[in-house]
């Protein structure tokens, strides 16, 4: 293993890898340390990052924001009173700012507060790219020798601080050119994923969109009906402040109750979910002069699944909000009831009839819809008002995202010997077959096994024939014609 515990004033470190200390200057010790970081897994290789940086550019903290992983995209090493208080909003506000392939170097807000960083972006092809981010020590007084700091673990100075030299542009190139070969490996190990990590990764990614829209929501109604009584004319000063208060209080009882209600409920009566879009919908119109008629499910009894009922209310508040934007509106409908194997919400308005499916992005409701494979229709006809139908599915798909295709993690050439292994062959010939050699038909059932996290050739044969392989019948090959002589 090669390690990066020390460094003096001109970027060397001493490393165990070769028992002997290297420099960044040393072409074999920079390949050595590289060929380390791309095999350390992905958990750990922001904590080893920081440690084998540490002779190139002393820093307190490393934080990365990274479009590959869909779990945890922003997170940070370091002390903890400073890399718990970097935000991914902070990263993401400093990204903006930064061209791919270009070092940065400057001060940053990071943690609450601006601090000098050195920042470098990578944009792998068909990636989202990625940022890493280094916390530089802030050097404080004169006489500070330096690669070392004078600062406290949270990157406070202990004394007047003074300003950092600028780093050497060799230095800055290297880590740029080491940060792009990290992220492209990366990239490329989530794009050739195994189809149950990859489906892993995109129900990660669905939930969080499905939890960011609901909130987005949730924030949304909370302001619109605290301004309601504000704007209002027909309140005085004191009646409108009280009024918000009310509504604001009652709005942060409510997000903070929402948590634990998701995790006590996996289904609630149909009833019970509509009552409860009624107490979201009502403080919406409260000060209006817009009529509010509801119609509740006739099958009150009839479970809904919690994620279901969500959706569904996140879909009817957006666009009661989104209708209440129109002029000349005097009345709104909403009802739900049950079709097929479904729940169809509907929102009804009289206004100018001039919405579109556009009105509803800011509140981020296709996605929510999307994530349920559900569908969202908006039906405006000029001079007679709008209609905006949801229709959401009972019951979720029979497997996770990307079990229907189980396949599709798998290399062309992987696919071509699966589907000999799906023709009961053995590796010589199948390595007839496909004209190549038995040690590399061994090399790729290995990799096939591993994706398809099997442990057999049989199971992965068996896998082939559900997903439709052979793509050739037995019969009709050469080899089966050979072996049937």
């Amino acid at each position: 293993m090669v390690e990066n515990s020390g460094a003096n004033g001109d970027g060397a470190a001493s490393g165990s890898g070769h028992g002997a200390a290297w420099s960044w200057d040393d072409a074999e010790g920079v390949l050595a340390l590289a060929a380390e970081l791309l095999r350390e897994p992905r958990v750990t290789i922001l904590p080893k990052l920081s440690e084998v940086l540490a002779g190139l550019v002393p820093h307190l903290a490393v934080a990365q924001l990274s479009g590959v992983c869909t779990y945890s995209p922003a997170n940070a090493v370091g002390p903890e009173e400073l890399s718990a208080r970097i935000t991914g909003s902070e990263l993401g506000l400093l990204a903006q700012e930064l061209t791919p392939g270009r070092p940065w170097q400057g001060e940053a807000v990071l943690g609450g507060r601006p601090r000098p960083a050195v920042a470098v972006a990578s944009a792998p092809p068909g990636s989202n790219g990625a940022l890493l981010v280094l916390v530089r020590a802030a050097a404080t007084g004169p006489g500070v020798p330096r690669g070392r700091t004078g600062g406290r673990a949270d990157g406070r100075a202990k004394g007047p601080r003074e300003p950092l030299e600028p780093l050497p542009e060799r230095s800055l190139g290297l880590l740029q050119l080491l940060w792009e070969l990290l992220t492209t490996h990366s990239h490329h190990r989530a794009v050739d994923a195994a189809p149950a990590q990859a489906a892993a990764s995109r129900a990660a990614a669905s939930a969080r969109a499905r939890a960011i829209a609901e909130l987005s929501g949730a924030h949304a109604s909370a302001l619109s009906a605290i301004l309601g009584p504000l704007r209002s004319a027909g309140l005085d000063d004191a009646t409108a402040r009280r009024n918000a208060t009310e509504l604001a209080v009652t709005a942060l009882l409510d997000l903070r109750g929402a948590g634990d209600l998701d995790r006590e409920l996996s289904e609630e009566p149909a009833a019970t979910a509509f009552a409860r879009l009624a107490d979201v919908v009502r403080p919406l119109l409260r000060h209006s002069p817009v009529r509010l008629d509801l119609l509740a499910p006739t099958e009150g009894d009839r479970s809904v699944p919690t994620d279901t009922a969500h959706t569904a209310r996140t879909a009817v508040r957006s666009a009661v909000l989104a209708m209440l934007e129109q002029d000349g509106l005097t009345r709104l409908h909403v009802s739900w009831q049950f079709v097929a194997d479904g729940l169809r919400a509907v929102v009804r308005d009289d206004g100018p009839g001039l919405l579109t499916a556009d009105a509803l992005a800011v509140h981020r409701t296709a996605d929510r819809i999307a994530a349920l494979a559900g569908r969202l229709t908006v039906e405006a006809v000029p001079g007679w008002g709008t209609t905006v139908t949801v229709d959401l599915p009972l019951h979720a798909p029979a497997g996770p995202i990307g079990a229907a295709r189980p396949l599709e993690g798998l290399q062309p050439r992987e696919l071509e010997v699966l589907d000999q292994l799906a023709l009961g062959r053995r590796n010589r010939e199948i390595a007839a077959a496909l004209h190549i050699s038995e040690s590399t038909v061994k090399f790729h059932v290995a990799n096939i096994l591993a994706k398809l996290e099997v442990g057999s050739r049989g199971e992965a044969a068996a896998l082939a024939h559900r997903a439709g392989l052979p793509a050739t019948p037995a019969a009709c090959t050469p080899t089966a014609l050979h072996a049937a002589s």
